[in-house]
């Protein structure tokens, strides 16, 4: 689950800090790069563009269990339709293909699929070489098809032909969803497995032999080499470019996450387009464990989402090809609440012994809720009305951290607690009051809290653990917590 939903994390992450930087570059390789909105549309710090809103209906169909082709479409066109009357920026070609598929379909949703099918060939035979990146940017959910990856690349080929049937658009639409299939199922990045699905399906021996010599272009030149992004060819030569130049997936650093979108953005042009297929692509080899929660916690966009729903969406709808049959509205992340009733001592809420702005505490701090608090980091999982609608959802924060020492269930530990506890400071920074909790505030919670004051605190870590565990009455960190907050106080205070 927590690759499946970092494919769709990782795509509005990489779409959203492209944003403020599109149309510019390539920027030099010391350049921050931040989610900080503006740009040529004047997007909101965090908010998403096109390449997420148009991959969300997909989504939306994929998590439906319907098989992702054909008249099944027919919700995606409408959803399309419907977003790009208010939408900021829509692609030229997708723009005249929906318009016109709208008018043909005269109201009538049984023809939306067949009406976009027939523009967009329309529009091809008017421009035979018009090869854009509209279709691959939002291809990312066809990866979460619990199917094999022929079957995967196929029917991703197909979405294409809704508004860019181009035989390029297509065969990469192909390539890179079997690709994000493969790095869900195995943790892998590896865009031959992705060319492999595709030969036979959508490419002949001829167009096989292209792709992969564009693929090995990809691997020796950098992002900014392929200027001419807003072709989906170099889309997806950047895209990749960005992810072998930034890291080795066998050295299972989450860093690397970081380092590929931002290089992505670098390599200028489709900013927002190329950093968003890449997202997508290395959020469902590393999970979205790995994604910054600065990041998480600012993203959002039509049709009013955040990450929450993303993570929800993106986990029911792998769920649905693999557990099928089950009934996911009653359970998380689909539930309002999550009940730990049978757990005890779940009632803990008291101040950090360092920092009184800070309270520590369990899943039942939520029943009384101190009135100061204005924003909450989650340790544990939650539903969707657990937290009080008194803090902002851009101030309600969950980390994907499993209370275990086995190395296996918390593969990024260390990174795991730093971005926790940082989240911790950079909110206090902000001037908040912070709920910092798990389910009994066991483990997890003195942890980070510990954590959190020695990075931020000046405090040493063996005087931090020995405090919190004074003031919590459940406070026992398993051993590899341990470990792990020691490990990264040796590394100094505040980075």
């Amino acid at each position: 689950m927590d690759r499946a939903a970092g494919v769709m994390v990782g795509l509005a992450c990489g779409d959203a800090l492209g944003a403020a930087y599109e149309f510019g570059g390539p920027y030099s390789a010391d350049m921050p790069v931040e989610m900080k909105g503006g740009g040529a549309f004047g997007w909101e710090p965090g908010e998403w563009t096109d390449d997420t809103a148009m991959a969300i209906p997909l989504l939306e169909i994929v998590e439906s269990g319907e098989r992702p082709r054909g008249y099944n479409l027919r919700p995606a066109v409408q959803r399309w339709i419907e977003w790009m009357n208010d939408a900021k920026d829509v692609g030229n070609q997708t723009s005249a293909v929906l318009g016109e598929a709208e008018l043909a379909a005269r109201g009538d949703y049984y023809r939306l699929d067949i009406a976009a099918e027939t523009a967009a060939r329309e529009f091809q035979e008017r421009f035979p070489d018009a090869a854009g990146n509209g279709s691959l940017m939002r291809t990312a959910p066809y990866g979460l098809v619990g199917q094999d990856l022929e079957y995967v690349a196929r029917t991703a080929a197909g979405q294409s032909e809704l508004t860019h049937p181009h035989h390029d658009a297509m065969a990469a639409c192909a390539i890179w969803s079997a690709a994000i299939s493969h790095a869900v199922d195995t943790g892998e990045l590896d865009l031959r497995k992705g060319l492999e699905a595709s030969a036979g399906e959508v490419l002949d021996e001829a167009a096989h032999s292209l792709w992969l010599s564009r693929i090995e272009e990809a691997e020796t030149h950098p992002p900014e080499h392929f200027t001419k992004n807003g072709w989906v060819v170099q889309a997806l030569q950047g895209a990749w470019s960005s992810i072998v130049h930034s890291g080795n997936r066998a050295e299972n650093d989450p860093h690397h996450v970081r380092r590929a979108l931002e290089i992505a953005v670098r390599g200028g042009g489709d900013t927002d387009t190329v950093a968003a297929i890449a997202g997508g692509l290395i959020g469902a080899a590393y999970g979205v464990s790995a994604i910054p929660l600065e990041w998480k916690r600012r993203i959002h966009g039509w049709p009013g989402w955040r990450a929450e729903e993303l993570i929800e969406h993106a986990v029911n709808a792998t769920r649905m090809w693999n557990e099928q049959n089950k009934d996911f509205d009653n359970s998380w992340p689909s539930i309002d609440y999550c009940d730990y009733s049978d757990w005890r001592a779940i009632d803990t809420c008291i101040a950090h012994p360092h920092d009184r702005g800070v309270y520590l505490g369990g899943i039942g701090a939520f029943n009384r809720f101190p009135e100061d608090v204005d924003a909450v980091v989650s340790l544990c999982r939650i539903g969707r009305r657990q937290v009080p609608d008194s803090v902002s959802r851009e101030d309600r924060v969950s980390v994907w951290l499993v209370d275990s020492a086995a190395a296996e269930d918390n593969q990024y530990v260390d990174f795991t607690l730093t971005e926790a506890a940082d989240m911790v400071a950079r909110m206090r920074k902000e001037g908040k009051t912070v709920l910092l909790h798990c389910v009994q505030a066991h483990s997890r919670t003195p942890a980070v809290g510990a954590l959190y004051a020695a990075r931020h605190l000046g405090v040493p870590i063996d005087d931090a653990l020995r405090d919190i565990n004074a003031v919590l009455p459940m406070a026992n960190p398993n051993p590899a917590f341990i470990a792990a907050i020691r490990r990264i106080a040796t590394t100094g205070a505040e980075e």
